[in-house]
């Protein structure tokens, strides 16, 4: 018999449970070798006080194991309680987050019979980083980190996903028509990487166009890959249109562990009623089989799967009485597929991982380029209500001196001084651009920022942030005011 391999389990809150029992039974009959650790996590440890919903024992199992099964969680409504999902994939360095969004027409509704859609999302920065400030009594701020390692590694990852599954095409949406510096930055290393995959096709679409394109025309797509919360936003909109949301699996990845889990919620409401469809879950076990190499009992139970779908056995989420057979519970879908291990769809395609790589592909970051980095000035954000721009703006002009003077504000983005336009509505933030009179390319001294920064003080203005302004070989690391 062939060595099981050890796996944290977790059953989770709401239908949890019991779709994780259905899961584990279809995957155990179907052969898997599995070494089973159980955990608690979730409600139950979210009400005995610990705000991340995971114990210190869960976390050595998952170091131990390196691979998690994870049923859905109930985080507790109110302040204070942190996402278990977002805890553990940046917790364990799970970069990469792969939904697969098929369409099973015409035993599933769906408009769209020929989806075949893989989404890899980027899972550890972006806004998830969850960094926000209240700044003025009107302005709240998230911070969006894009960087270039964590870019290149899941660019890299989607064509190396694409190349082990014989997939032709990948695409990337950003919106750096927009957001030219951060999702520019995103844009720039695909195409960068896309050279080194000649063998794949490559694209790019502005994400809200994107987005438009593939509820219209899914087929069009292969793999695609995109910064974080476009992934999570779109990957949902895919397994929908594709028939449900419920049929989705989702495996979180990294360069040491893995993790794998349903992408809808725990439905509370469903819960203890043998009504759940486990089938999100079980995908999820096929993608987790695959990625410790046990190929062969992850074809079993898909086809398996496949085969009862095509059989009409349904549970009430997707029963429709013009294609459906029967209407079961969670159990009896369960013990539907396990009828079917050995069996292989006849209309639907069936799947084959015999000679399916590992889905743990090794990260690669290119080196550091060495860059120049030059300080040529400084943003003040002020909180500040006394009047019009021009006010601001004459202001300020009186705390100039030392080498740093005032060239722009801007509020919410958009240049209000000098020169704005009356039409132009603003708030209580302001961004004040401080730089060298004559030459903005002109390099300063922290010193220098820190004597402005008394200036405004002394003049009765409020600051709440600073940014400094840097040159990086020479080129703007910086954005420019709208409308400047």
């Amino acid at each position: 018999m062939a060595q099981k391999t050890p796996i944290t389990v977790a059953y989770g809150d709401g239908i949890g449970p019991e779709i994780m029992e259905a899961s584990l039974f279809i995957l155990q009959e179907a052969g898997a070798q599995l070494d089973i650790e159980v955990i608690e996590i979730g409600e139950k440890v979210y009400l005995r006080g610990n705000s991340a919903g995971i114990e210190d024992s869960a976390w050595e199992s998952l170091r131990r194991t390196r691979v998690f099964y994870k049923a859905p969680i109930t985080t507790p409504q109110g302040g204070g309680f942190k996402s278990l999902n977002v805890t553990t994939r940046k917790t364990l360095g799970l970069y990469a987050n792969v939904r697969p969004c098929v369409a099973y027409d015409p035993f599933v509704a769906t408009k769209h019979p020929g989806m075949d859609v893989v989404v890899v999302r980027e899972n550890e920065e972006d806004v998830y980083g969850g960094i926000e400030h209240r700044q003025t009594t009107d302005v709240y701020q998230c911070l969006k980190l894009i960087t270039r390692p964590g870019t290149e590694k899941i660019v890299r990852y989607a064509f190396e996903y694409a190349r082990a599954h014989n997939r032709k095409k990948v695409t990337c949406f950003t919106k750096d028509n927009i957001l030219k510096m951060t999702d520019g930055l995103f844009h720039k290393i695909f195409d960068e990487i896309a050279k080194e995959y000649p063998d794949l096709e490559n694209e790019h679409w502005i994400v809200d166009i994107g987005c438009a394109k593939l509820a219209d025309t899914p087929e069009a797509f292969d793999v695609i890959v995109m910064p974080n919360l476009y992934g999570d936003i779109l990957s949902d909109m895919a397994a929908q249109i594709a028939g449900s949301i419920g049929l989705a699996p989702s495996a979180n990845i990294g360069d040491h562990a893995a993790m794998f889990e349903a992408i809808h919620g725990s439905a509370p409401r469903r819960a203890g009623q043998n009504l759940a469809n486990p089938s999100g879950l079980l995908l999820a076990g096929v993608m987790m089989l695959v990625h410790i190499g046990q190929g062969d009992v992850a074809e079993r139970v898909h086809n398996a799967w496949l085969r009862t779908i095509e059989d009409g056995i349904h549970t009430y989420d997707i029963y429709d009485e013009r294609v459906s057979k029967q209407k079961v519970g969670t159990r009896e879908f369960a013990q539907a597929v396990v009828a079917r291990l050995g069996q292989k769809p006849e209309k639907l395609k069936p799947v084959s991982y015999q000679a399916a790589r590992s889905d743990a592909f090794q990260s690669r970051v290119s080196p550091r380029p060495a860059t120049k980095k030059t300080l040529v000035g400084v943003d003040v954000f002020l909180e500040w209500t006394g009047g019009t721009p021009d006010d601001l703006g004459a202001a300020l002009q009186r705390v100039n001196g030392d080498g740093l003077e005032l060239t722009m504000i801007t509020n919410r983005g958009t240049k209000v001084w000098p020169h704005g336009q009356p039409e132009t509505f603003c708030v209580d933030h302001w961004r004040c651009r401080f730089q060298p009179p004559g030459d903005p390319n002109r390099e300063v001294t922290h010193q220098q920022i820190i004597a402005l920064l008394q200036r405004v003080h002394d003049a009765g203005f409020d600051f709440i942030k600073t940014e400094n302004l840097c040159n990086f070989d020479g080129q703007p690391g910086y954005s420019l005011g709208q409308g400047q």
